[in-house]
């Protein structure tokens, strides 16, 4: 765990005060719009933001106490921020070993090979970072943070300058590198669409305050998710990926809760992926139907419907192997369906997006 206790003030109108303690292990995502404190709790965290007074404490480490105050460099953090920090004067190689040669032997956990591969690097060692797209370079920056092999990984979106394509481009490394690297991962985000993918709990801020602490799938699980306030509710199922088929899609799950997707060029077989599925692409049938071009046909069983807003009710199901599904359907067709918790009837998913 690592414990914060703090209360600092910026102007008239800011306040942060944090008392609480966070699991270490996986994805922790700081979550919140623009202002609300995520930044400034992840510099107090790094040890970039000194704040008299502060507590900060690291397992069964001090990092700050009284007059006690760890620097950054003694708290073994890997850094990645929105924009690269890059030696422009040294290769990709160069820059990813820059940590890798300062860390005392018998502290390296994480070596070259195995973050190159992990990262896609290997095709660009040779290269000068002036040579790669804003991908690239943040791939390269994640790797450079790794490689000091720290005990605790802070990204502060670290996807926010790149360009949706570039975002796409990134994000299966990003997931590889949180389900493999064994490094816990504190991150900062505003983006919905970037906690579902990555998070495995969430926390909630506004207002200089942390408001809420739960699991992705706990937050997903009600209604009133502040993760559905842009996209609508959204599902994120959990399995493994197989391999390409000759029509060009990839099974996805247990043959009971099987379900088909493009077939990314990247993600590797038997690799543990998420899906992502707004609920607005989720229709419902109460027999399985033929002749239809929808492929993703998905048996559940109704657990709850939530009230209508705006006419449109999003109906809570399960999946054979336990997850949950959302869908979007009119309050007519909940009606005239005679849907009610316990039925049993066929999600139909439009579309799904890879998440890995």
């Amino acid at each position: 765990m690592i414990h914060i206790q703090a209360q600092l003030h910026f102007g008239e109108d800011f306040e942060l005060k944090v008392d609480h303690e966070l699991p270490l292990e996986g994805v922790t995502g700081l979550f919140g719009r623009s202002g609300c404190g995520k930044t400034t709790l992840l510099r107090l965290i790094a040890g970039l933001e000194r704040v008299k007074g502060a507590s900060v404490r690291f397992g069964d480490q001090c990092w700050q106490q009284g007059r006690h105050f760890m620097p950054l460099h003694k708290r073994r953090i890997g850094l990645v921020f929105q924009e690269h920090s890059l030696l422009p004067h040294l290769s990709v190689q160069d820059n990813l070993l820059y940590g890798y040669k300062r860390t005392p032997a018998d502290l390296r956990r994480l070596h070259p090979p195995e973050v190159t591969a992990m990262l896609g690097l290997n095709d660009l060692l040779s290269r000068r970072i002036d040579q790669l797209s804003g991908g690239q370079r943040q791939r390269v920056s994640l790797g450079r943070a790794l490689l000091i092999s720290p005990q605790l990984l802070l990204l502060d979106e670290p996807m926010a300058a790149l360009d949706t394509q570039t975002k796409r481009e990134i994000m299966p490394f990003l997931g590889r590198m949180a389900a493999e690297s064994g490094v816990p991962i504190i991150m900062v985000s505003h983006s919905p669409d970037e906690i579902e993918r990555l998070a495995d709990r969430i926390v909630f801020m506004q207002n200089g305050r942390i408001q809420r602490i739960e699991t992705l799938h706990e937050s997903l699980a009600r209604p009133d998710s502040p993760l559905f306030e842009d996209s609508g509710a959204v599902s994120v199922l959990e399995g493994w990926l197989g391999d390409v088929g000759e029509d060009g899609v990839r099974p996805f799950g247990p043959p009971e809760a099987r379900l088909w997707v493009p077939a990314p060029i990247q993600i590797p077989v038997n690799t543990h992926i998420r899906l992502r599925i707004l609920a607005r692409d989720v229709s419902l049938s109460l027999v399985n139907p033929e002749h239809i071009s929808i492929q993703n046909h998905l048996p559940v069983t109704i657990e709850r419907i939530n009230l209508p807003r705006d006419n449109r009710c999003v109906v809570a199901c399960r999946t054979e192997d336990g997850q949950l599904v959302l869908a979007e359907v009119t309050a007519r067709a909940v009606r005239q369906l005679n849907l009610e918790a316990g039925t049993r009837l066929y999600a139909l998913i439009k579309s799904v997006a890879l998440l890995e």
